[in-house]
């Protein structure tokens, strides 16, 4: 059995996920202002825009002189430049909107298992952290999706000035958490930024992987959580 003090979780698709895709709820905020592009048009714009602002500005524009809520307005904007949408008001105005409605519980919702599994692990004494590559909005959302209280800090990456998978974002969770790496493991569903890096930096990993996902080839079949609900049990194999 490992013997953890300290569990840290990645949140969307994680823990969080949206209630519908981008495209259907940048489609439902055009129809309220009286303008009609297809959900499918939505999303593929919404891909190229993100990519596109990733590239250029990475980490919601941490250093760069933006703020992430400005980072996510352009985001929205150029998304519905790209689907045909002109008018710079009704632009300022959707974008502005559909930043506040990602801010709670409308968009989002909590993975099944998530909230049982985090209650038995606190209930087993873990010390429990956020590490996510996320703007300033995730409290609120833990808090609206009622997930917050589980945690003894949340570390976003706009907050750390850093995100996964570079190691300075895990290192500042161990401090917070006051382990040692060794005392540590991490959950989340990404290969390269969640399993990979926290293992990079000495701490335990595991990667959930829904059924008919496939796992990565480099992760062990005991570190892989087909379901959250999984997770205690392989801690208590390891």
């Amino acid at each position: 059995m490992l013997r953890l003090r300290l569990l840290t979780w990645d949140v969307k698709d994680t823990l969080l996920r949206l209630r519908q895709p981008v495209g259907h709820s940048y489609a439902a905020e055009a129809r309220a202002h009286g303008v009609r592009v297809q959900p499918e048009a939505l999303s593929r714009s919404f891909r190229e825009a993100y990519g596109a602002q990733r590239r250029r500005f990475p980490n919601y524009g941490q250093g760069r002189g933006l703020s992430s809520r400005q980072w996510w307005v352009d985001v929205v904007k150029e998304t519905f430049r790209l689907s045909g949408v002109q008018d710079e008001s009704v632009l300022t105005a959707m974008a502005e909107r559909l930043y506040h409605d990602y801010c709670s519980a409308h968009n989002w919702e909590a993975l099944p298992g998530a909230s049982e599994t985090l209650s038995q692990c606190r209930r087993r004494g873990f010390r429990m952290g956020v590490v996510s590559n996320f703007d300033s909005r995730l409290e609120n959302i833990l808090c609206q999706c009622e997930l917050r209280h589980h945690f003894d800090f949340v570390l976003t990456s706009e907050a750390a000035g850093c995100d996964k998978p570079d190691p300075r974002i895990f290192e500042q969770a161990l401090r917070l958490g006051g382990v040692l790496p060794r005392q540590a493991a991490h959950v989340g569903d990404d290969y390269s930024r969640d399993y990979r890096a926290a293992r990079a930096v000495g701490m335990h990993s595991f990667l959930l992987r829904a059924a008919g996902q496939g796992a990565e080839p480099a992760v062990p079949p005991e570190h892989v959580l087909p379901t959250l609900s999984h997770l205690l049990a392989l801690i208590e194999k390891e």
